[in-house]
């Protein structure tokens, strides 16, 4: 295995109110795609909403539903068992994307504050309870 990811994909319960969450935080889509590829009972539909971020990865939206039949495994509730970190080039952008976090829906668990190893960081749960962490780093200067 390569060291890098090409794809990370949020199973989420409304394919559409996640989309425009992830709008309203700035995220650009086209909406969603794959309509045309209709599930079952048994296999998953294509439904999907893509977001192309920097550096080529990919970040997708799947209904949980069809993520479950995609991958064969019984998906429970997200329960924060990661998160995702998302790296802001000023401090005062940690305030300003939590703000607008919780303006668009999400859940603020943490409110942001100095850490002892040198970063200004809080956390956010999306709407379907996915754990974000919104990073300042004062030794990272090329954001």
């Amino acid at each position: 295995m390569k060291p890098r990811i090409h794809v990370i994909t949020l199973a989420v319960e409304n394919l559409e109110r996640s989309l425009q969450f992830y709008r309203d935080l700035g995220l650009e889509s086209k909406g969603i795609i794959g309509t045309e590829f209709a599930g079952d009972a048994e296999h998953p539909a294509g439904a999907a909403a893509q977001f192309q971020l920097d550096g080529g990865l990919f970040f997708m939206l799947y209904p949980r539903e069809d993520l479950a039949k995609d991958s064969n495994v019984a998906l429970s509730p997200a329960t924060g068992a990661f998160s995702i970190g998302h790296v802001v080039a000023r401090r005062e952008d940690v305030d300003a994307l939590l703000a607008a976090a919780e303006t668009a829906g999400a859940t603020l668990t943490e409110a942001p504050h100095d850490r002892p190893w040198g970063i200004y960081s809080g956390y956010f749960r999306d709407l379907d309870g996915h754990l974000w962490e919104v990073i300042w780093n004062p030794g990272l200067e090329d954001i």
